[in-house]
């Protein structure tokens, strides 16, 4: 066998080994919140998140039960700190506006109290509902609210009070909300819904926030998707390869995207996920054997990209589209997205300007790195499975 191939499935074998220890449950790339506001003065804001990853400070993605055990092993008194620290953490971190001022709250920890914990979890585990309640300012006209960069994009659901109108807004990370009026009636905020949608600001206001939507979708959220184009620009260092590459990529995602929002295919989340970490390890093994762009890779890429394309849909869809600007924000996002991939194509360019000539670029950037891709990916595609 080779030198090069072996070494390079030894590494391959100890990536495996080094990333097996993690299983992925939930997904909180997407930051869940409700925002309720009562006719009695008093508001309450639930978001979803993953709490005991927070209270350990460790990345989210763990096992609940894992993360449970391991909450359970702290003493009463350790708990506690950590507890207060993660009320402070929600405190310093989340904003809730009236008129443009922060109104303070009380957070609390529901699904432990409530007995709303998964049963798997274990009866130590925070669960996953941050909850905020406050009181109204009595002269306050205007709600708006804001998560701090240390949470994922943020799909902000309002209920006004009165009318029950319910607003939505996707909000990428740091970003505040659009206001809301308190007193707004049914009628009103229809009309006012349709204002914004057929008047140029409200147009420009819609595409500017899924333009942000997408391109954060890549940068930095999507990790799989930016392992994915990594593994395009590995193949050669020549830049045609990577431009026919990204062309076929991006055509492809672009019409699944679009044909996946209209609602005209679908795949469950199940199956596009893993196959989604599967094109990441296929491409990047290629790397391994190869430096020219072979006409079927082209087919593969392209296939691959349809799979991508539903991959960024799933994400839109659960964001959901305004009804009024629905192409724009279509338009937008997917413009959001391909900046994204620009990006990551860019940096990776300026990490490796001054070698990617060098007659040993082959040997000692691209299999090296082809082969902790390919771990990722092979890693991520069991997990996704299980």
């Amino acid at each position: 066998m080779d030198d090069r191939l072996r070494r390079a499935l030894e590494a391959l074998a100890v990536c495996w080994l080094l990333g097996a220890g993690e299983l992925r449950a939930h997904d909180f790339t997407v930051t869940q919140t409700l925002a309720v506001l009562r006719d009695d003065g008093t508001f309450q804001v639930e978001m979803t998140v993953d709490l005991d990853a927070l209270l350990l400070g460790v990345g989210s993605g763990h096992d609940p039960a894992e993360l449970a055990a391991r909450v359970a092993a702290l003493s009463p008194d350790e708990l506690e700190v950590r507890t207060g620290r993660l009320r402070s953490l929600f405190e310093r971190r989340i904003r809730v506006y009236f008129d443009g001022e922060p109104t303070r709250f009380v957070v609390t920890f529901p699904d432990r109290e409530e007995g709303t914990l998964d049963p798997a979890w274990g009866e130590a585990s925070l669960g996953i509902r941050a909850r905020l309640t406050g009181r109204i300012p009595g002269d306050a006209e205007r709600f708006s609210f804001r998560a701090s960069r240390s949470f994922p994009l943020v799909d902000l659901r309002v209920v006004l009070p009165s009318s029950g109108v319910v607003e939505r807004a996707p909000l990428p990370a740091g970003e505040e909300s659009p206001g809301y009026d308190l007193d707004a009636s049914r009628d009103q905020a229809a009309a006012a819904e349709e204002s914004s949608a057929g008047s140029g600001d409200g147009v420009v206001e819609v595409f500017g926030r899924y333009l942000g939507l997408g391109f954060t979708h890549i940068v930095p959220l999507g990790l799989d998707h930016i392992l994915f184009v990594l593994a395009l620009f590995l193949l050669s260092a020549k830049l045609e390869p990577l431009l026919i590459q990204v062309t076929a990529f991006t055509l492809a995602h672009s019409v699944t995207l679009a044909l996946s929002v209209l609602g005209v295919i679908s795949l469950p989340s199940t199956v596009v996920e893993p196959l989604i970490a599967l094109s990441i390890a296929l491409v990047a093994a290629e790397n391994l054997f190869t430096q020219r762009l072979h006409s079927w890779r082209i087919v593969v890429v392209f296939v691959f990209g349809l799979l991508h394309g539903l991959g960024f849909a799933g994400v839109l869809n659960e964001l959901g589209l305004p009804a009024g600007a629905l192409a724009s924000a279509l338009i937008a996002f997917n413009v959001g997205v391909e900046l994204g991939q620009l990006a990551v194509i860019g940096v990776a360019f300026l990490l490796v300007a001054l070698v990617r000539q060098k007659q040993w670029y082959h040997e000692r950037v691209v299999i090296p790195a082809s082969v902790a891709l390919a771990a990722i990916g092979l890693f991520w595609f069991v997990q996704r499975l299980v």
